[in-house]
């Protein structure tokens, strides 16, 4: 058997989707009756955006013209930042990848990311120039950047249209031609990485695998090697890409199988699976537990619908093992999950399927990030909620992730990139032109400056012509204080944030101007403060509204007035000690979608 197992890699909206669907279509794999476009996005908000967001497979048979039949594996990768691990988890069961670039926008971040990921598994690139029957395609100038930045020499580069089907043949000639077959050792004991699994209510978990070594059947009793579950294997299969079965899966072979496994925590990607008696001894390398990045807050706007969330967040959770979420309570918002996200992409992707699906309304606190927080009795804990920072007077120092970033845009846009890079706290590591009339930035910038709004903003400034990509870069010690806002005294949990402390004052003064605003006017003076431990840094009050206990007097003793205005004094302060501010949920979905810029 030829074997030939194979990604696409590229920019998101640069066309990996649709040359996948040619692919399909033109190795007979989907009928033309069949067909639909994005065929391997099986998920209404993978076509919507436009992204991959779970990892797919297609066997595809294909005659070459030199009159041999070839076994092409398709694996088709998520593609986007968020998914960094489950793309090198897929990238490890490839040989090579085909790289594919638009005509129109030339060589972008994330495209750098992935030739990185890919020239780190030692894999064969097949440079694909796409979209160029397009009028503002600049073929050449693509052909340049492709030789300059990634270093692949432009006579290897494959011209495309995915959309108008141009190319596609000589893409697939490509990839028998130059991608070498996976080595075969059908001997040894057997090892299968994991590259995707998922929860089927028929089947249990269903484990998209690629055989490493040796064989697997139907039947077998198999091990997990880092949970240490075992199981038997009920049933076996290729996706093609409709589920075919077979008896038996190979070394060099991608395919899935099923042992009736109730929690797809037990087969976490990038695990190694392996025979339980007499199987391998050693996993295959790279595996790493999937740790949530990003943490928010959420809340159903109705009461009565928490419990309908808990079970939501129970069915999502057997799809998806790096979403974590536990019960939270808070005084503004009432019951809710404290919940983890690999990233911001992950979070909106998991809040859009919990009110598509399963129709909650739902109010999210901003996100946080995880800190570390080293304190004087020597021990290091972990922090993802600003309630749970512990008392300046307990700790030595906190720390906060740390993110590389690659920035690439027009240099019209320089001055404004680097001012926002400054704004939020970044070191420039890097800059160069990368042609003429583009740069790439390589900025350090703390995790918590960017979760919130910093794609929109540079997307803004840019007018949509830069593009970004990241890498977790380690942690890095800094002056971070939990900033508080308080409405009559009474904090506001859901509000509190770790800023710098450089920045809490603008922050805390801005929070408490919008929050103004937002609360409507009572009968009583509502006082909003910012406040850093017991300090108050910032204070807006609110007006009472007034009613005029004069208007039933005319003329008369002054001493009346002032015993009436006595009066409503005494009635207001008892007001403010007693009466209850109710913030209205508008006025948290408006102050949770900003962070005070």
């Amino acid at each position: 058997m030829d074997i030939r197992n194979f990604s696409i890699i590229a920019h998101i909206d640069h066309g990996k989707s649709t040359l996948a669907d040619r692919l399909l279509q033109l190795t007979g794999a989907v009928s033309d009756r069949d067909m639909k476009s994005q065929i391997l996005d099986s998920m209404d908000i993978e076509r919507e955006r436009g992204i991959t967001i779970k990892a797919q497979t297609a066997r595809l048979n294909y005659t070459a013209k030199d009159g041999k039949t070839y076994v092409l594996n398709l694996i088709d990768t998520p593609g986007h930042v968020d998914f960094s691990y489950e793309v090198s988890r897929s990238l490890y069961a490839c040989e090579g990848v085909i790289l594919v670039v638009d005509a129109t926008q030339g060589v972008e971040a994330q495209t750098l990311a992935n030739v990185h990921l890919a020239m780190e598994h030692d894999l064969i690139m097949i440079p694909v120039i796409n979209k160029i029957d397009l009028p503002s395609a600049d073929v050449e100038g693509v052909k340049l950047q492709i030789k300059e930045i990634i270093g692949l020499p432009p006579e290897e580069v494959v011209l495309a249209s995915a959309k108008a089907g141009i190319g596609i043949e000589d893409i697939l000639e490509a990839v028998v031609k130059r991608i070498p077959p996976p080595k075969r050792d059908l001997s040894a004991k057997p090892r299968a990485l994991i590259i995707d699994s998922w929860y089927d209510q028929y089947q249990g978990v269903v484990t998209l695998t690629r055989m490493v070594d040796g064989t697997l059947k139907r039947g077998d009793r198999v091990l997990f090697m880092a949970s240490g579950a075992d199981y038997e294997i009920d049933a076996m299969g290729v996706f093609t890409p409709k589920g075919n079965p077979v008896e038996q899966l190979t070394a060099g072979e991608v395919g899935f199988f099923t042992a009736s496994i109730r929690n797809v925590a037990d087969a976490k990607v990038g695990e190694t699976v392996t025979l339980l008696r007499g199987g391998a001894i050693e996993p295959l390398p790279g595996f790493v537990e999937a740790k949530p990045m990003v943490f928010s807050g959420l809340y159903p706007t109705d009461g009565e619908d928490y419990e309908p969330l808990r079970d939501a967040l129970a069915k999502l959770r057997l799809n998806d093992s790096s979403f974590t979420y536990e019960p939270e309570n808070s005084l503004a918002l009432g019951f809710g999950f404290r919940c983890g996200f690999l990233g911001l992409l992950h979070m909106g992707i998991i809040r859009e399927r919990l009110e598509r699906e399963f129709n909650l309304s739902l109010i999210s606190t901003a996100p946080t990030v995880v800190y570390r927080v080293m304190l004087n009795s020597g021990e290091e804990v972990r922090v993802d909620n600003p309630s749970k920072l512990p008392d300046p007077s307990e700790r030595k120092y906190v720390t906060e992730p740390i993110i590389e970033a690659t920035i690439i845009t027009p240099e019209e846009f320089i001055g404004s990139i680097m001012a926002l890079c400054r704004e939020r706290r970044g070191t420039q590591k890097k800059m160069e032109y990368i042609t003429p009339k583009r740069v790439s930035f390589v900025y350090l910038l703390p995790l918590n400056e960017v979760v919130l709004d910093f794609f929109d903003r540079l997307k803004s400034l840019t007018r949509g012509y830069a593009s970004m990509d990241y890498d977790l870069a380690g942690y890095q010690q800094a002056d971070l204080v939990k900033l508080d806002l308080l409405v009559n005294g009474e904090p506001l949990d859901t509000i509190s944030a770790i800023v710098h402390k450089e920045k809490a004052y603008t922050v805390g003064r801005d929070l408490a101007a919008r929050m103004r605003e937002l609360i409507p006017r009572q009968m009583f003076e509502i006082a909003i403060q910012a406040a850093i431990g017991g300090k108050i840094i910032a204070r807006e009050t609110v007006k009472a509204l007034r009613k005029n206990v004069l208007a039933k007097c005319y003329g008369g003793d002054i001493t009346r007035k002032r015993k009436l205005l006595e009066k409503q004094k005494e009635g207001k302060k008892k007001m403010k000690s007693i009466g209850r501010v109710e913030i209205p949920h508008e006025a948290f979905l408006a102050i949770l979608k900003t962070d005070g810029k």
